[in-house]
């Protein structure tokens, strides 16, 4: 069972997370992006493909910054604490140019306390 206490950490650390995420982002970096996710990460982009590793997903990043996609937001995000390491977003998401769903995005606690994405699983709807 997760403590109230460890829970909290996580959630705090998932926000930050996700938080820089989207900061990264929405400056145009790509490299900051992909700084967020775990070096084995695996993230799935529905429907251009599945990306396995930083260098792929900076440049998914990389390629949707230079397409002039920027101004993400998540709508309705809900952080599900897994356990005292991990836990799950799900949202909608919106840009200036598409929109779509958040199916998982899985973020692990790291030695340094900081919490990274290890598995992305979102699609675009429109």
């Amino acid at each position: 069972m997760v403590t109230e206490p460890e829970k909290a950490k996580v959630l705090a650390a998932v926000q930050k997370g996700s938080q820089q995420w989207k900061t990264a982002f929405n400056q145009g970096n790509a490299a900051g992006c992909a700084a967020e996710y775990e070096k084995t990460a695996v993230m799935q982009a529905r429907p251009f493909g599945t990306f396995t590793g930083t260098a792929e997903i900076q440049a998914f990043w990389q390629q949707l910054i230079e397409d002039g996609f920027t101004d993400v937001a998540y709508i309705e995000p809900e952080i599900q604490v897994i356990d005292t390491t991990s836990a799950v977003l799900t949202a909608q998401w919106r840009m200036n140019k598409a929109s779509g769903l958040i199916h998982r995005e899985l973020w692990v606690l790291q030695p340094d306390g900081t919490a990274k994405l290890r598995e992305d699983d979102f699609e675009v709807t429109g």
